[in-house]
């Protein structure tokens, strides 16, 4: 498969702000680790593979251990994550799941016992926007590129 468009040359302004929006999330209250964690893991689920590459070789550049990051797939079995880590996965997977199925009222308690108000909109923000990147490269059938950008 190649790009149906070369999305990164069109609509800048709207790049701009895609990319801005995904830049604050990461220097929020949640912290890197976590938001490229949720990265990854909506990614996964999606079947995103150009993501999927991009947050595990960020977070690989973060000093994450790849066994942990292969894991992440299978995270409720896996001893590799935090409480904390493990209410923002349920509530990633929850919250991507929607409409088509809503677990958000089983994974809301674990939420609220390790995240404030403010914490629980960034990490909304975070899944939006990752959603978003995985509907636009998939869509466009964007690829994982042979050689990472520079800097990447």
């Amino acid at each position: 498969m190649s790009a149906r468009i070369p999305l990164f040359t069109l609509a800048p302004a709207n790049l701009k702000a895609l990319v801005n929006l995904s830049t604050v999330n990461k220097k929020g209250a949640l912290g890197e680790r976590l938001v490229e964690l949720i990265h990854l893991r909506v990614s996964q689920v999606n079947g995103c593979g150009m993501c999927v590459d991009m947050h595990w070789r960020d977070l690989v550049k973060q000093g994450a251990d790849p066994r942990h990051l292969n894991a992440l797939s299978a995270w409720r079995e896996a001893p590799f994550f935090s409480e904390r880590e493990r209410a923002a996965l349920a509530w990633a997977d929850a919250v991507n799941a929607l409409p088509q199925r809503d677990d958000t009222d089983a994974a809301w308690p674990a939420l609220r016992e390790h995240f404030s108000d403010a914490e629980i909109a960034e990490l909304g923000y975070t899944i939006a926007a990752i959603r978003g990147w995985n509907a636009i490269n998939l869509s466009l059938r964007n690829q994982i590129p042979e050689q990472p950008a520079p800097g990447m």
